[in-house]
């Protein structure tokens, strides 16, 4: 089996904000775009148009409604929480330590973990052993997934600049995904972690990951501030009435009265 190693240089990783997520998908598409035609095995999809689509991915949105805690200030509305969820690279990953072929690694360099798709046997022990869910087998290939942190992006030369990045984070349109080393007190995501302190999913689990998710904001519950949006659309438009049904308005009133029993045609009724 494998060891982890006892210290990396680098500790690569995400700062997901939950205030800012919008659930858009946009992080899974571009995710599945780029690992199906870049890095190792495609990420393979079972009949995607039919009655029941299963496919590989690697980064999965999930939205859940929660209800904030009343901080004094009055009971709060619920809100929807967006919750991006993909591989967080663990310090201590017990995916690694329990894989019996030594498929799953950790990288001494920069601490991303990965999978050696040659050696996986497709035994699923790596996936039993993750609480966080985020290695799925994928159907065809017969290998176990998950995320690479993008490592043939981020390293490769070929791209501006700006682009080594993972997909998710230079997709994202809220910017609500942020990508840098932990390691560094001074790089982005740790100042971020720092400012708005940033969680670690579910640490009674002892596993250390690396990203960190930034808690959605609590919302102002001044209520003399609160405003109806629908509010300017229920003012009438128009004080008089204009155009054809103007002239059919003025034309009916002109018209006599039925009420003495005879119709506006002048018949009797």
């Amino acid at each position: 089996m494998t060891t982890l190693p006892t210290s990396t240089a680098k500790k690569l990783g995400l700062v997901i904000d939950l205030d800012t997520c919008v659930g858009c998908h946009a992080c899974v598409i571009s995710c599945k775009g780029w690992n199906t035609e870049n890095y190792g095995e495609p990420l393979s999809d079972q009949d995607p148009y039919g009655a029941d689509p299963t496919g590989t991915f690697l980064n999965r949105v999930h939205s859940y409604e929660i209800q904030p805690p009343d901080l004094g200030l009055g009971a709060a509305p619920a809100q929807l929480v967006h919750f991006p969820k993909s591989c967080l690279h663990c310090e201590d990953a017990p995916c690694v330590t329990v894989c019996p072929t030594g498929a799953s690694y950790k990288r001494v360099e920069d601490g991303i973990v990965l999978v050696n798709e040659q050696d996986c046997i497709g035994c699923g022990l790596c996936a039993w052993a993750c609480p966080y869910g985020a290695r799925e087998m994928d159907a065809e290939a017969k290998v176990m997934k998950k995320c690479t942190l993008c490592v043939d992006r981020i390293y490769n030369e070929n791209l501006p600049e700006i682009d080594r990045e993972p997909a998710c984070v230079r997709t994202c349109p809220s910017n609500a995904r942020h990508f840098g080393d932990f390691a560094d007190p001074e790089s982005n995501v740790s100042k971020l972690t720092a400012e708005r302190g940033g969680m670690d999913l579910m640490p009674e689990m002892g596993t250390k990951p690396v990203n960190k998710y930034l808690p959605p904001r609590v919302k102002d519950r001044d209520q003399s501030q609160d405003v109806d949006i629908l509010a300017p659309f229920l003012d009438p438009i128009a004080t008089e009435t204009t155009g054809f049904l103007g002239w059919l308005d003025k034309a009916l009133d002109a018209m006599p009265s039925s009420s003495n029993g005879t119709s506006k045609t002048g018949g009797k009724n």
